[in-house]
């Protein structure tokens, strides 16, 4: 649980609010949910990024669908001070930037306004049958999530976004996700950039700290276990010593990205919390698996 001792592809994108609240209040709904999976939290990773092309709203949708307990996004800024749903910090890998931009190179995205980046396909490079889709806002991912998962938002490269922290905190607090006492669903902020992430924790300390990477040392996790609440390192990085440390000093670990059933199961039996994965039907089939060889014992 996280600690809060401190302060098939559908169409339906319905709405409500997911977080609220105190960390307390967080932990309390998180304890309350009826528990689809086990104590594993399954986090589809860009969406059901195995099956729908990564961070628009077919893999979000696809990724609540599957029983996803979050859905992972990444979230960066447009020119005009817009949030959008994209992982790297360029637009070529994911969309068709280059043909319908060909002298904007090298098509970062905070070079260009929302209205242009509408205008993009995100979806033809991973199949004909998602020609058209587009890249999401942050809050076309906020509305088709509401009630059906929680979010996993991971703040990509802030450093060349400044604003960011404040737009995104906007944005949730708009649709009640940061409204104290708000039980439907569940949110944690994370990044690769620890001094943004300790920022981030002070404008909303109620919204649980990821920190990716690492894992830091033993006089970090000390300085760190007072603000932050997860270290989310790459699963070639843990160890059953990783995992009892970041225990000791009340944290959680979601390492990333899992896609071998084999590696879900070596995970699970090393203690962690979560497990980040393209792949959230092999988790869940997993856990479920690990659940009935536990009842037939």
């Amino acid at each position: 649980m996280l600690r809060s001792a401190r302060t098939a592809l559908t169409g339906l994108f319905v709405t409500a609010s997911l977080v609220g609240g105190a960390s307390g209040a967080l932990a309390d709904q998180h304890s309350q949910r009826t528990d689809r999976t086990g104590q594993v939290e399954v986090i589809a990773h860009r969406g059901a990024s195995a099956y729908a092309p990564e961070n628009t709203l077919p893999a979000v949708d696809l990724g609540a669908d599957m029983r996803a307990d979050y859905v992972e996004i990444d979230v960066q800024m447009t020119s005009d001070g817009e949030l959008v749903v994209m992982h790297d910090t360029t637009l070529g890998r994911t969309t068709d930037v280059e043909e319908r931009y060909p002298d904007r190179a090298p098509w970062n995205v905070g070079d260009f306004t929302l209205e242009e980046i509408q205008t993009l396909d995100a979806g033809s490079w991973f199949g004909a049958e998602f020609t058209g889709t587009g890249v999401p806002t942050l809050q076309e991912v906020l509305d088709t999530l509401r009630g059906r998962a929680g979010l996993l938002l991971e703040v990509k490269s802030p450093h060349l976004y400044p604003g960011i922290a404040e737009a995104i905190v906007a944005d949730l607090d708009g649709e009640g996700w940061l409204r104290a006492g708000a039980r439907s669903g569940r949110l944690v902020v994370q990044s690769f950039d620890w001094e943004f992430m300790e920022h981030f924790n002070t404008l909303a300390p109620q919204v649980p700290a990821g920190l990716l990477g690492g894992p830091p040392s033993e006089a970090q996790m000390a300085e760190l276990s007072a603000w932050a609440d997860q270290i989310n390192p790459s699963h070639t990085r843990v160890t059953p010593a990783f995992v009892e440390t970041v225990h000791r000093y009340g944290m959680e670990t979601w390492p990333y990205t899992v896609n071998n059933a084999e590696r879900m199961r070596q995970l699970i039996d090393l203690g962690v919390d979560g497990i980040i994965t393209n792949f959230p039907d092999v988790l869940i089939d997993v856990i479920e698996e690990g659940r009935g060889e536990r009842q037939a014992a």
